[in-house]
């Protein structure tokens, strides 16, 4: 504990942001009309809209939506107009450079320039204009550099205008004004930082899958434009269309030609190579999906892949993988996939007839490929490199900075969702953008800015961190570390109004960081312990704290906001509450049966009603949420897994129940240990005492018979309160037991007390430490260790080019640290370098652990790899090979615990010090440090920040 509350930095910036403008781009569309603004709405008038019916297709069916959406905010619908002479009001003009002869003639009177869209990449202006044609005195112009860049700016001022890009995918609905005006001036977001920014929809079934049959029909062009639209509504570009047994190009014709019509750049997943879906083989295909006996088979299947790609915007995965996403071969068949990639560039160029440097292509390091890659594999230059992480969010490999550049570039597939080892996780929202933060602004900074894909399972229930995700693709330069709790804030405002801005932006991080401590998938009963450091209970008290924050929200907001709020708010927060207390409820059914409690068989009935109470948040999602608008998208099984694969039904956890004897028998729990009484006839001991700490523990007083019985409670001295020192016992009692700070001898010291029922007396043994704070500095010891949180270090020393940055939020417990650039590491650690200090008092001596608790980063520079030191006081630091037990075994362990902890053995005497973490290499995240005196007991997260002094 900390005398300063250890919250108090990140409430401190949510009122600070909150005061602030919330949006990082620019507000340009206001309700209230200012000097010189552009009127879009007023005096129940609304502008036209003045296009060319020359520019591409794709641009006009968006400004179909443009007309919609301003009917939607007016209540008036525009009047659309492609000859300017025909134009009477003020108008919306809209066109492509080069493709409108509108823009065309604005530019070639100097009214636009030329030189801020030409040759652009996805650009966009808004700018207001005076007297563009004759007898328009006034008009607003987007004009776009190409047709994404035309449509982005579109569907800019839609979101401007008040249209949520998830208005149809998460029912937001739109903030009506019968007044817009834009700001005079020149608006744009510029050009995208990342070339191509796309979404994977998979591992689809059964949720999107049953969506979509019911709805749809199959995974036709009439679902697809709602996918097309979102994306492009959140200035993507990209997709890799759904595959679990679904052939886009097959499965309905038209898929290509929309696409092509918006502008999507389609691709096929990392194991689908020349554009074929994974079933077209199963369908199409002849012999064995294997290259060393059916060569001519493959290599004709793929060709017809790309005639029937003919002219449209595509990224060509090449290489080959196994039949099912599984490994090609056993080992690296490293000749083979050259010859396989030699063959298909082939295809490749002798089909489209152009230089094969024309057709954009990626290779993707994916799961066993890397190994390709790692022995001396190399594709063509203008191949792209698609880096991977491991399918948990964490990058597997990325360029040396050093390294060349290359003329095809890098791209990143990053996972939202995934089905595989240890453990799927398909069915709610895990992620936490601060590690997408991270990660993504790891790979950005070592230049992979070619293509950020990510896998987003059914699209629901992923809308937040997709939009962030496709928000900072566009520009990571524009989201710092400490930004990060304005995007909630952002997101929050500009979803369900900035009224409810601040409470809804902290649910958000909050239980985004609470989901992302384990995956639910992973959760079991012995995952949080019911008996050290209350760590279960705390953590069922963080969501029933925010269970009761978000219904609170859910009453105030207006009900047009209620169906929105529920799916991407108030579901997950309930659910994940849900499960976390029937796992909660699992544990205390386990406890309780073997210390034969009363309320054994009541945590049984508990269970029960926690796991039907899935089933009625599910039920009221598919049938009651917005009309039964999204049935069967929460139908994915999350309890009772066994194996890393999904059940195919939830089953409820395994309890016990007993019989209680007739009559009362006295039991009694003790904080911080399996003994208990009657089964332990030793005293029992309360987890030690430090007196300059407000803390507090307890006894659980049970009964294992159906009779009532009194207890009372005995003290030899006055140096400790109880919440209750008698009573009667029906089922179970917790009492609190505290220091009387002003009867406390000094030093430390031993006391006892009784607990009585009847003759009978337990005895519970507690130790104090109530030392003299005058020479104490720092985190304290107590009770066998001192715990530390990374970012309240005492002080940090930096040195040229280097800064410590604390990432909020980051972690399992508070906030993650860690050093920029990136890309730079200290060949050797001297007085010099930079490390954070964490002042330390000792009450005694000898050996000592230090466990470091980091964010689970991999070796993504194998030449290099990561190191750290740690070292006490003027002690020559240890130096730490962060990835030297790196195996198999220890990665299916730290990505379930979404930590790794490495322990380091110093010795050290009683009294004031001072630890240094040593920064070697870049790109470790540390959160939190715990110093091992005599024993840590077992948890999930590790003990409790100590207290400190700060001097």
């Amino acid at each position: 504990m900390r005398i300063i509350n250890k919250n108090t930095l990140l409430l401190l910036l949510f009122s600070l942001l909150i005061s602030k403008n919330l949006r990082s781009q620019e507000k340009y569309v206001t309700t209230t009309n200012t000097k010189d603004a552009f009127a879009i709405a007023e005096n129940q008038n609304v502008a036209p809209i003045l296009y060319s019916s020359q520019d591409y297709q794709g641009v006009q069916k968006v400004i179909l939506n443009l007309q919609s959406d301003l009917e939607k905010v007016t209540g008036i619908p525009p009047k659309l107009y492609t000859d300017v002479s025909k134009v009477k009001d003020l108008p919306i003009i809209i066109g492509t450079i080069n493709k409108s002869p509108i823009i065309d003639q604005l530019i070639k009177n100097k009214l636009i320039d030329e030189n801020s869209l030409s040759g652009k990449w996805e650009k966009f202006i808004i700018k207001t204009l005076k007297n563009p044609f004759p007898g328009i005195k006034e008009a607003v112009v987007i004009a776009g550099s190409d047709k994404r860049g035309t449509i982005y700016g579109i569907y800019d001022l839609c979101k401007q205008m008040g249209v949520s890009p998830w208005h149809f995918w998460a029912d937001v609905p739109v903030k009506k004004s019968d007044k817009l005006y834009v700001i005079p001036g020149v608006h744009t977001m510029n050009e995208p930082k990342v070339k191509y920014r796309g979404i994977f929809i998979n591992d689809e079934a059964p949720a999107l899958a049953g969506w979509v049959h019911e709805n749809y029909g199959s995974f036709n062009a009439e679902f697809y434009e709602k996918v097309f639209e979102l994306i492009l509504r959140l200035k993507g570009n990209y997709l890799w269309p759904a595959m679990w047994g679904r052939m886009f190009y097959v499965d309905d014709p038209k898929n290509k030609e929309l696409a092509n019509l918006y502008g999507i750049v389609m691709g096929t997943s990392h194991h689908e190579p020349l554009t074929r879906a994974h079933a077209e083989w199963k369908k199409f295909g002849t012999g064995a999906w294997d290259y060393r006996t059916n060569a001519e088979n493959l290599a004709a299947f793929w060709k017809a892949g790309m005639e029937r790609m003919e002219n449209t915007e595509t990224i060509v995965s090449i290489g080959m993988r196994g039949d099912g996403d599984e490994p090609m071969t056993d080992g690296t068949a490293i000749e083979l996939l050259e010859t396989i990639v030699k063959k298909q560039r082939e295809i490749i160029k002798n089909v489209t007839q152009k230089n094969i440097q024309e057709t954009p292509q990626l290779w993707a390091l994916y799961k066993e490929v890397q190994a390709y890659y790692d022995k001396g594999m190399r594709v063509p230059e203008d191949v792209t490199l698609l880096l991977c992480d491991d399918n948990w969010g964490n990058i597997r490999k990325l360029p040396n900075p050093s390294d060349a550049p290359r003329k095809g570039g890098y791209g990143v597939y990053y996972h939202f969702d995934y089905v595989g080892d240890p453990r799927n996780y398909k069915w709610i929202n895990t992620n936490q953008i601060e590690r997408t933060w991270e990660q993504m602004h790891l790979a950005y900074k070592h230049g992979v800015k070619d293509i950020w894909i990510v896998n987003v399972g059914d699209i629901k229930p992923m809308e937040f961190p997709i939009s962030f995700f496709l928000d900072y693709a566009w520009n990571p330069e524009q989201w710092k570390a400490k930004d990060l709790p304005k995007y909630y804030l952002q997101w929050s405002s500009d979803t369900f109004g900035a009224k409810y801005a601040e409470e809804i932006a902290d649910i958000l991080m909050k239980y985004t960081k609470y989901n992302a401590r384990r995956k639910p998938e992973l959760l079991s009963s012995e995952t949080y312990s019911l008996l050290n450091y209350q760590e279960a209970e705390t953590i069922q008290m963080e969501f029933d704290s925010l269970t009761a924050k978000a219904k609170n929200s859910y009453k105030k907001i207006p009900t047009a906001y209620k169906d929105a709020y529920y799916q991407l708010v108030l579901f997950p927060v309930l659910a994940s509450a849900n499960l976390n207390k029937l796992y909660f409820e699992t544990a205390k059914n386990k406890l309780y049966t073997t210390q034969g409690r009363a309320l054994t068989n009541q945590t049984i009935k508990n269970v029960k009603n926690l796991f039907a109470n899935d089933s009625i948040l599910t039920a009221y999602y598919h049938k009651k949420l917005a009309a039964g608008k999204w049935n069967h998208m929460m139908s994915q099984t999350h309890i009772g897994y066994t194996s890393w694969q999904e059940p195919k039904n939830n089953s409820i956890p395994k309890t016990n129940s007993i019989i209680l004897k007739e009559k009362a028998e006295m039991g009694i729990s003790v904080e911080g240990t399996h003994k208990w009484y009657p089964k332990s006839t030793n005293a029992l001991e309360l987890p030690a005492y430090l007196s300059l700490d407000d803390e507090k523990h307890f006894i659980e007083i049970f009964n294992r018979g159906k009779e009532n019985f009194t207890y009372s409670i005995k003290t030899i001295n006055n140096w400790l309160q109880f919440s209750q020192k008698k009573g009667t016992i029906k089922n179970q009692k917790r009492i609190w037991v505290s220091l009387n700070q002003k009867e406390l001898p000094p030093g430390k010291n031993e006391t006892y007390f009784f607990v009585e029922k009847g003759k009978e007396q337990v005895k519970i043994k507690v130790k104090i430490n109530n030392p003299k704070q005058n020479k104490i500095t720092g985190f304290i010891e107590n009770d066998g260790y001192i715990s530390m949180e990374a970012k309240n270090y005492t002080r940090s020393k930096t040195m040229e080019d280097f800064e410590w940055i604390t990432v909020p939020n980051l972690g399992k417990t508070s906030s993650g640290v860690t050093t920029f650039p990136v890309t730079k590491s200290i060949k050797k650690i001297t007085d010099a370098s930079p490390r954070l200090e964490f002042d330390f008092h000792l009450f005694t001596s000898g050996a000592i652990k230090i466990h470091a608790y980091f964010s689970p980063t991999l070796n993504y520079n194998t030449n290099v790899g990561h190191y750290y030191g740690i070292g006490i006081d003027n002690q020559p630091p240890e130096i730490v090979d962060f990835h030297l037990n790196d195996t198999k075994s220890n990665w299916n362990q730290l990505v379930a615990n979404n930590s790794k902890i490495i322990t380091t053995s110093l010795t050290a005497t009683n009294g004031n010090h001072t630890l240094k973490y040593y920064m070697k290499s870049s790109g470790l995240v540390l959160q939190k440090i715990v110093i091992e005196t005599t024993s840590i007991k077992e948890s999930y997260l590790g003990p409790k920040e100590s207290f400190e002094i700060k001097k």
